[in-house]
């Protein structure tokens, strides 16, 4: 059976964010006691600590459950079949990481509330970004996906949970070939995005992917895998991959130039990076930094640049962040 790390290797080795919260061991009392649906689903692993099978998706999204319920105040969450399941700890990482990217533009003061707004291109059925970014830093956000279903089930996270209710809002994206048309309109203005690319080129390398992850997890090899952490066609994989994603949002964001800071996306392919950096070289970028991120061996980052000039930089702190 698969096992998540024990506690020293959970403490020592994760290299999670400072302000991560999923930095130690997981407490399976406490979640239990938030979640008691997971309690089945907890054993006793070979380094007697509690685990979970991480191939199970029932135990996957239990956990998911447990998770948000402990640390964000959500109460009532749940996604349709065969829809992503995150790991929580990673998206959270991407959050906090993101956090200290405004920061570094703001005297060192990360800055908070409502009034900051963020936009998650692919929200998803999960709606975990908003979820983190609201109760960490009371964010507020946009979320969009070009899947109605995913829209639907955000939605009902939303309304059943108050700290989210009047802070996010989903839109469904109808032009799948966009990510801010149809979206951010007019002179609407967002703080960042986030986002977390399809990377994979095609449903076939989406499913060889998925029977490599279930194989690594059971220690043999897997065929017609179903995925721990589920995914749609859409969330897996689109024409040309991660790379082609990345692309056509760069090109588009030029034309939305003065209604985001930062645009930031999530790369798990280091090899597409010199591709990216070509890319926001001819658009012209006026910042682009890349933030590592490990948990773990995993090693995974993302890119974040920027059209505004100082000059605009300030005076957008000044209308939006009270600086």
């Amino acid at each position: 059976m698969a096992t998540l790390p024990t506690k020293q290797q959970a403490t020592e080795k994760t290299g999670l964010h400072p302000r991560n919260p999923h930095r130690s061991a997981y407490d399976f009392t406490a979640l239990i006691a938030a979640c008691p649906a997971l309690a089945p689903f907890v054993t006793v692993n070979a380094y007697q600590n509690q685990s979970i099978d991480c191939a199970n998706p029932t135990a996957v999204k239990l956990l998911n459950q447990a998770l948000l319920a402990s640390f964000y105040d959500i109460q009532h969450w749940d996604i349709p079949a065969n829809y992503l399941c995150p790991p929580i700890p990673g998206r959270a990482d991407y959050v906090h990481y993101l956090a200290d990217l405004l920061a570094s533009v703001n005297d060192g003061e990360i800055p908070k509330g409502k009034a900051i707004k963020g936009l998650d291109i692919g929200v998803g059925a999960n709606c975990v970004y908003p979820i983190i970014g609201r109760k960490e830093y009371g964010w507020s956000f946009i979320g969009s996906d070009i899947d109605a279903q995913a829209i639907k089930s955000a939605n009902n996270i939303i309304r059943a949970n108050p700290l989210l209710n009047n802070a996010v809002t989903c839109r469904l994206q109808s032009a799948t070939t966009h990510f801010f048309e149809g979206i951010l309109g007019g002179k609407e203005q967002v703080d960042f995005t986030i986002c977390n690319p399809p990377f994979h080129a095609s449903a076939e390398e989406a499913s060889t992917g998925s029977n490599r992850k279930v194989s690594n997890l059971k220690g043999k090899k897997v065929e017609n895998s179903v995925l721990n952490f589920g995914g749609q066609s859409t969330e897996l994989w689109c024409e040309g991959g991660e790379s082609t994603f990345i692309y056509r949002m760069i090109q588009e964001s030029v034309r939305f130039a003065e209604n985001c800071f930062w645009f930031t996306t999530l790369v798990s392919k280091k090899e597409n990076l010199q591709g990216i950096y070509k890319s926001l070289a001819k658009v012209q970028a006026s910042e682009v930094r890349t933030i590592e991120m490990k948990q773990g061996q995993k090693i995974s980052r993302f890119v974040a640049w920027t059209f505004l000039t100082e000059e605009q930089q300030v005076a957008w702190k000044a209308k939006r962040w009270g600086r």
